[in-house]
């Protein structure tokens, strides 16, 4: 548990797939929260905890279920306000005397209007203004409450949910049947607005104040000891790295591996920036030649990154025992990564993709672990990369992957390929900067297909590569949609593609989701 001064909200997990939002939501009000899954919280975590107020998350299960998921009595009796959505609406009526049914007819998924009934509590201050007499929300519901508890009052309604908005006032206790945290209920951040600023919260949870604090904790834990970082050149690396050395100085070595998969003239940039830039020790293992070695022949996409990933952790091993004294690893790990490592099941899930990180090491090395971004969201990183003074077009890059452009090369990789790809990747960025999308874009890339098509040059026949363009907005990579070039766009990336680089006579555009497909290719 973080040991932070600031204002705490705490949100108890039940499960749903939607709980981070809430939390995003309530971090762009610089109100500090933690998610903990139901199990966690106990009385004992309560007070420790101390929370100015409480929220519950939706979930999957049915509180009509025996042994469904609940919060500990005591936190109705905490005297701070609390809010519960969805599932937290049903579990609040059920905990306090009110009742809920399974289904009967009034389930609602997707779009719903509520409209207001009786006078308005603090809690919908915004709301219901727009002359329509109603407010738009998305509903994830099959169980519905029947009968609200004593002391709680309707506030508003919807076709499916007749008890869409409830609160007791004098308890401060507000529960809302729909998801406010979600883009598709267009006011639902003035409704958490509202609700934090009921509970008292300053809003006091900025990245200058982050930044100071995380810089006295590093040195309160590290000490006169030295910390090595694995420095993939990403963001969330790069940003801990910096806010490591702005602590402890020269007690820090990162070690950039080289792998041989980057982007084109990345190392160079990387290198530049931490050495030239930054004054920070930086040891720049190129190990290349081993990493296309191992990869050569393979096809399989969870064979490359489980073999770039053993690599991976080989060759920083061996560089970072070169460092005499580290007693500490530096990890960017965020806290998205954090949530999903208590989960609120606790049980396995299926994997759609192994992931490259430097996973094992510190029990391996015998090293304590440092992550002092492990209380934030992504969004909240690059902010902070601002705060620290990072170059903004570093800042802004969009995201990339650990076993970097292996996974954008389908089928067996070759350094040819690999060539090829680096400089079509490098057209494409180009255009989509020269056209003002890239920050528009949450990422976008070249992946190299495995197939050779017949093309007409001048000519002469061509027989060369086929590639793929894809691009994506997405507010956090969770789900994701392809982004909508114009024609007149594609049809020149297309044009500059195929005459600046030699191996490529025929590109496409991706135009999958996430969901069904993934951001990468592998």
């Amino acid at each position: 548990m973080t040991e932070t001064q600031h204002d705490r909200l705490l949100i108890i997990d039940f499960g749903s797939q939607v709980t981070q939002l809430i939390a995003r939501r309530l971090r762009e009000l610089n109100v500090y929260c933690e998610i903990h899954p139901y199990q966690k919280v106990t009385d004992a975590f309560l007070e420790e905890f101390a929370p100015m107020a409480v929220i519950f998350s939706g979930g999957p299960d049915s509180v009509t279920r025996a042994g469904s998921p609940r919060p500990p009595k005591s936190v109705y009796a905490l005297g701070v306000p609390i809010l519960g959505i969805c599932y937290g609406q049903q579990v609040m009526m059920q905990d306090l005397g009110g009742r809920v049914v399974a289904g009967e007819g009034t389930s609602e998924f997707g779009r719903a209007y509520v409209s207001p009934m009786g006078k308005r509590p603090n809690l919908l201050n915004g709301w219901f203004l727009d002359g329509s007499g109603r407010e738009q929300v998305w509903m994830s519901h099959g169980d519905h409450v029947s009968e609200i508890a004593p002391g709680f009052e309707v506030y508003g309604t919807s076709p499916g949910a007749p008890f869409a908005i409830t609160a007791d006032l004098s308890r401060r206790f507000y529960a809302v049947q729909f998801h406010p945290e979600v883009h598709h209920t267009p006011n639902g951040a003035t409704l958490y607005e509202n609700f934090v600023r009921e509970a008292g919260f300053k809003g006091d949870w900025t990245m200058g104040a982050y930044r100071e604090e995380a810089i006295r904790k590093i040195r309160e834990q590290v000490g006169d000891k030295r910390v090595i970082c694995g420095l993939s050149g990403g963001v969330d690396s790069s940003v801990a790295a910096v806010l490591i050395h702005e602590a402890i100085g020269d007690q820090l070595t990162c070690v950039f591996v080289d792998h041989g998969l980057l982007r084109l003239h990345e190392a160079e940039e990387v290198v530049s920036m931490f050495r030239d830039h930054y004054n920070i020790p930086l040891i720049h293992a190129d190990e290349s030649e081993l990493f296309l070695g191992e990869l050569e022949g393979i096809s399989d996409p969870e064979v490359k990154r489980k073999t770039i990933g053993r690599l991976f952790i080989d060759v920083f091993q061996k560089y970072a025992n070169e460092i005499e004294g580290a007693e500490f690893l530096a990890q960017g790990t965020l806290y998205p990564d954090v949530i999903e490592s208590v989960s609120f099941s606790g049980g396995p899930s299926v994997t759609i993709k192994s992931h490259h990180n430097v996973g094992g090491l510190p029990e391996k090395m015998g090293l304590k672990l440092v992550e002092p971004l492990r209380e934030l969201f992504k969004d909240e990183v690059r902010a902070l990369g601002h705060e620290l003074g990072l170059p903004a077009s570093f800042i802004g890059r969009h995201p990339f992957p650990g076993p970097g452009l292996a996974i954008r090369c389908p089928g067996e990789i070759s350094r040819e390929k690999l060539e090829i790809l680096r400089k079509a990747d490098a057209v494409y960025i180009d255009q989509i900067r020269k056209h003002g999308l890239y920050d528009e874009i949450w990422q976008a890339f070249v992946a190299i297909l495995p197939v050779r098509t017949v093309g007409v040059m001048g000519d002469g026949r061509t027989y060369d590569y086929a590639c793929a363009l894809r691009a994506v907005t997405s507010v956090d990579g969770m789900t994701a949609d392809y982004y909508p070039f114009s024609h007149d766009f594609l049809g020149e990336t297309a044009t500059r593609i195929i005459n600046e680089v030699k191996g490529i006579n025929r590109v496409t555009y991706d135009v999958t989701s996430k969901p069904p497909g993934t951001i990468e290719w592998e």
